[in-house]
């Protein structure tokens, strides 16, 4: 049994780690968020603790993070770098040593051809920068992390990824939310994989000039 920490726990993807590990491990699991009442539901006794806070206050996110395990980050904002900064400052006073951060796709623009060109029109440098900035600041960081970049993410109830690292060419156009999620509750109970790595995640077999759905 781990504990872990999810900061940003009422996002798409991590309503879907919270399931998969409620479901699937005895682990104990804490929601981070800024507005509880999100969540849409009570927290299951016994399992779940919600602390209402914001990322950006360090003393707020120092105090959620003491006792954890795990830190996984589903965050968004243009703040990215300021909540890297503050999340790796109170893990690193609080001993905390693994942490899963969920990025976007274009940030070392590894996107290729004319679906990079397509993803950058869409997102746009200003969208990219501020995430690509908090990388910089975790990957320079002495705590072991994992940097997921997706793709454009589908809804489909599915789980179905491949993997690539960072240097190496993006693959595909969109993945599913549950692969994205499956991919993290993986880490979670096997801290071990991808340490210090940036992976990219797609759906195999999506490659285009943009999502399929679009």
């Amino acid at each position: 049994m781990s504990n872990i920490l999810i900061l940003g726990a009422n996002g798409s993807i991590a309503e879907v780690v919270e399931e998969m590990l409620l479901k699937n491990t005895s682990d104990q699991v804490t929601l981070f968020m800024r507005t509880p009442s999100k969540l849409g539901r009570e927290p299951i006794e016994g399992r779940e603790k919600i602390i209402q806070g914001d990322v950006t206050n360090y003393q707020q996110i120092l105090k959620a993070v003491q006792g954890q395990d795990i830190v996984y980050a589903n965050l968004l904002g243009t703040d990215s770098k300021l909540q890297a900064e503050m999340v790796i400052k109170a893990m690193e006073e609080a001993h905390i040593e693994r942490l899963v951060w969920v990025s976007v796709l274009g940030i070392y623009n590894e996107v290729p051809g004319k679906f990079g060109e397509w993803n950058n029109e869409e997102i746009y440098d200003d969208y990219i920068k501020p995430y690509a900035e908090a990388a910089e600041v975790i990957e320079k960081s002495n705590i072991k992390y994992t940097l997921i970049r997706p793709a454009w993410l589908t809804y489909n109830d599915e789980v179905d990824y491949e993997l690539t690292q960072k240097g190496e060419t993006f693959k595909g156009t969109e993945v599913s939310r549950k692969s994205v999620a499956d991919f993290i509750v993986k880490i979670i109970q096997d801290p071990s994989l991808e340490v210090n790595h940036s992976v990219g995640i797609d759906k195999p077999g999506t490659d285009g000039d943009k999502p399929a759905w679009f």
